[in-house]
């Protein structure tokens, strides 16, 4: 398990050119045009970054995806909305686009800074669904399309084969404080902490957390099955923030294989 040093140098190296590129599609002739490799691979380059952090595969684009959900990012573009599942009136719409929008996390913003979105993934209570497909077991490869204020990534049916048990986020070992609590806009803590699973059921699943030998209070919510993962369940601090310098101890009973680990929280500023 990697230490505090070699996770900071990651985080930093890895996020050090987070520029979106330059759209060469326009929406009055419908052209969905391109980001470009750089823009593309500063967005893969995050997604395997929260990979490795959570001990996951890396994972590869695949250019039929990726134009495929050019596509797709037009048409929430074009139309000033998003959507898993556009209608033929929008503007702008193709099937290859709707088809890449049924199949892939979407945002309102460009393709970068929307992978940080989703490992947040405020507005999804009941799914935390783009944070669980990008930590799911059978991801990969993946599209990646975008425009300057609208992109799609491809992440559903997959043939990833990770196989591990369960996956949590923030996951065991050392993390970047700054993973989980962005400089503006709403953090981990607030969506809630997850863990996922294909073999676990964790219906019923009990948490409990605790710093320097004390108990910290959480609300245990299921979390609705097949996003990313079978089953997950998310689990919100109550009364108290995640912070740098702490080790969270995090224990999963009441499934039939409980589940335990420690998170260790770092600033990487």
């Amino acid at each position: 398990m990697a230490g505090a040093g070699d996770v900071c140098a990651r985080w930093l190296a890895d996020r050090a050119d987070l520029s979106e590129g330059t759209w060469t599609g326009d929406v009055a002739s419908c052209n969905a045009g391109d980001i470009g490799d750089q823009a593309r691979a500063n967005a893969l380059r995050l997604v395997n970054l929260y990979r490795w952090l959570a001990a996951l595969p890396p994972v590869v684009t695949d250019p039929t995806k990726d134009m495929q959900d050019q596509q797709c990012a037009l048409m929430m573009r074009a139309n000033n909305m998003i959507s898993h599942t556009p209608p033929a009136s929008w503007t702008c719409y193709t099937q290859a686009g709707a088809d890449a929008a049924d199949s892939s996390n979407v945002s309102s913003g460009p393709a970068v800074s929307s992978v940080d979105g989703y490992m947040i993934d405020p507005g999804n209570a009941t799914t935390i669904g783009h944070r669980r497909w990008i930590l799911s077991n059978s991801l990969g490869p993946i599209g990646i399309g975008g425009t300057d204020r609208a992109s799609c990534m491809w992440t559903l049916n997959g043939t990833g084969k990770a196989n591990k048990a369960w996956t949590a986020w923030p996951s065991p070992g050392v993390i970047p404080l700054q993973a989980l609590t962005p400089a503006h806009g709403t953090g981990v803590d607030s969506t809630g902490w997850t863990v996922q699973s294909d073999s676990i059921n964790l219906a019923g699943a009990q948490v409990t957390v605790t710093v320097d030998g004390t108990a910290q209070p959480v609300t245990v919510t299921q979390l609705d099955a097949n996003y990313g993962s079978r089953y997950a369940i998310r689990f919100n601090p109550t009364g108290w923030t995640t912070q740098a310098g702490k080790t969270y101890s995090v224990s999963v009973t009441g499934i039939p294989t409980a589940i335990s680990y420690d998170v260790q929280i770092v600033s990487c500023m």
